[in-house]
């Protein structure tokens, strides 16, 4: 178990959406192909209801749901909630309901589980006290989403991330780290906490870091707003502090444009928010979007060396948000069959999204503020540098 930082808990995010927007490229796979994990529920009853966000805000899990519908048929069943999610709990709440209110449908995914979701299990339970609930890519303050959901399953953010892409940013160059994000997102104590913590291993590394505010794509300048801010301000950054500039954001569907930006510059990259080999790389780069992780990266490394950027841009070798989508419905169907006997059996978890990463992850549970939350799985992975 990780000792993570100390703060003072308050509602809100992440992923992205915890820091998450868009991700247009996410037509996925495992690398291993997990096809198998068809023999776990064949001959079981019961559904699985999975709520992702939609193409624009969210479209990694989006493709997980549809791959895991197109594996197990009528077992799944999918919803999305709406775009501007801040302004619409209700619907995310009353999206949740009709899809719990099928007796049938006995386990319940919510990735990412952005503000509002910790109100809609709780809705949830009050008709249907005997649903699984597992949420993914938490959005909400862990002490309150943990004690909605029966599992979270969350990137490693702060100690995990907060350490290691600044160690990455420095391995691939970095003497600059800029930092993009807004108010809303700042507001997510796990942001908040690892913004601070990269800003501390900045300091330590000696990597000057600027804490940069971009538009909230939820704002009245949308997404497009945000997306044509980053366009604008990373040649201005890298004019102002070099090619030697390291950038990450908060947001899902900044990295597309950060990546392009990030390539004409000659910048550095470390991470996307929500890491992946898909997320942002194959649209800013012009490629097609292949269907396993090993694929893509290959597609990728290649790109990037044909336009003389080899070194310079890097990610997580599977694509965490499908992950936490597959692997908490592999449980599920397990629970509902049988092969799981209790609700919250973390080491059965950890199993369910190691096969579907197809790749070496680490898990631990979360230790925030001397509170231990076992109901809570960290996940983390090794870097690979295009």
């Amino acid at each position: 178990m990780k000792k993570l930082l100390s703060l003072v808990l308050c509602a809100a995010l992440m992923f992205s959406v915890a820091a998450c927007g868009g991700n247009k490229d996410a037509e996925q796979s495992t690398t291993n192909e997990t096809t198998e994990t068809t023999e776990t529920s064949e001959a079981g009853t019961g559904k699985v209801a999975i709520i992702t966000g939609t193409a624009s805000q969210g479209e990694e899990e989006l493709r997980a749901a549809e791959r895991m519908k197109e594996m197990f048929g009528d077992r799944i069943v999918t919803a999305t909630y709406p775009d501007n999610f801040t302004k619409e709990t209700e619907t995310t709440i009353s999206n949740v309901i009709s899809l719990v209110s099928d007796p049938d449908v006995k386990a319940l995914v919510f990735c990412q589980a952005v503000p509002g979701a910790s109100a809609a299990f709780e809705k949830a339970k009050e008709i249907r006290p005997d649903l699984l609930m597992i949420a993914g890519v938490p959005g909400e303050n862990p002490e309150v989403l943990a004690a909605a959901a029966d599992i979270v399953l969350s990137a490693d953010e702060i100690t995990g991330m907060g350490n290691a892409i600044p160690e990455q940013a420095k391995k691939m160059g970095a003497k600059t780290f800029v930092h993009y994000s807004f108010p809303r997102h700042m507001s997510y104590p796990t942001l908040s906490a690892r913004r601070d913590l990269f800003k501390e291993n900045c300091e330590k590394l000696g990597i000057q870091f600027i804490d940069a505010t971009a538009p909230d794509p939820t704002g009245d300048a949308g997404v497009a707003g945000a997306q044509q801010f980053i366009m604008e301000d990373v040649p201005k950054m890298v004019e102002k502090y070099g090619v030697d500039t390291a950038f990450f954001s908060t947001n899902c569907s900044m990295q597309e444009p950060l990546i392009k930006q990030v390539i004409e510059t000659g910048a550095i990259y470390p991470q996307p928010c929500c890491p992946s080999p898909f997320h942002g790389f194959p649209n800013a780069l012009g490629l097609e979007a292949k269907s396993t992780e090993a694929e893509m990266i290959e597609e990728v490394t290649n790109k990037i060396a044909e336009l003389g950027r080899t070194g310079r841009l890097s990610t997580w070798p599977v694509q965490i948000n499908r992950v936490m989508v597959e692997g908490a419905t592999y449980y599920a169907l397990d629970w509902m069959d049988g092969k799981i006997t209790e609700k919250v059996d973390i080491e059965k978890m950890t199993e369910a999204c190691k096969k579907a990463a197809g790749a070496e992850i680490t898990a631990s549970t979360l230790v925030e503020g001397g509170v231990e939350y076992p109901n809570y799985l960290n996940l983390l992975s090794e870097f690979v540098t295009f």
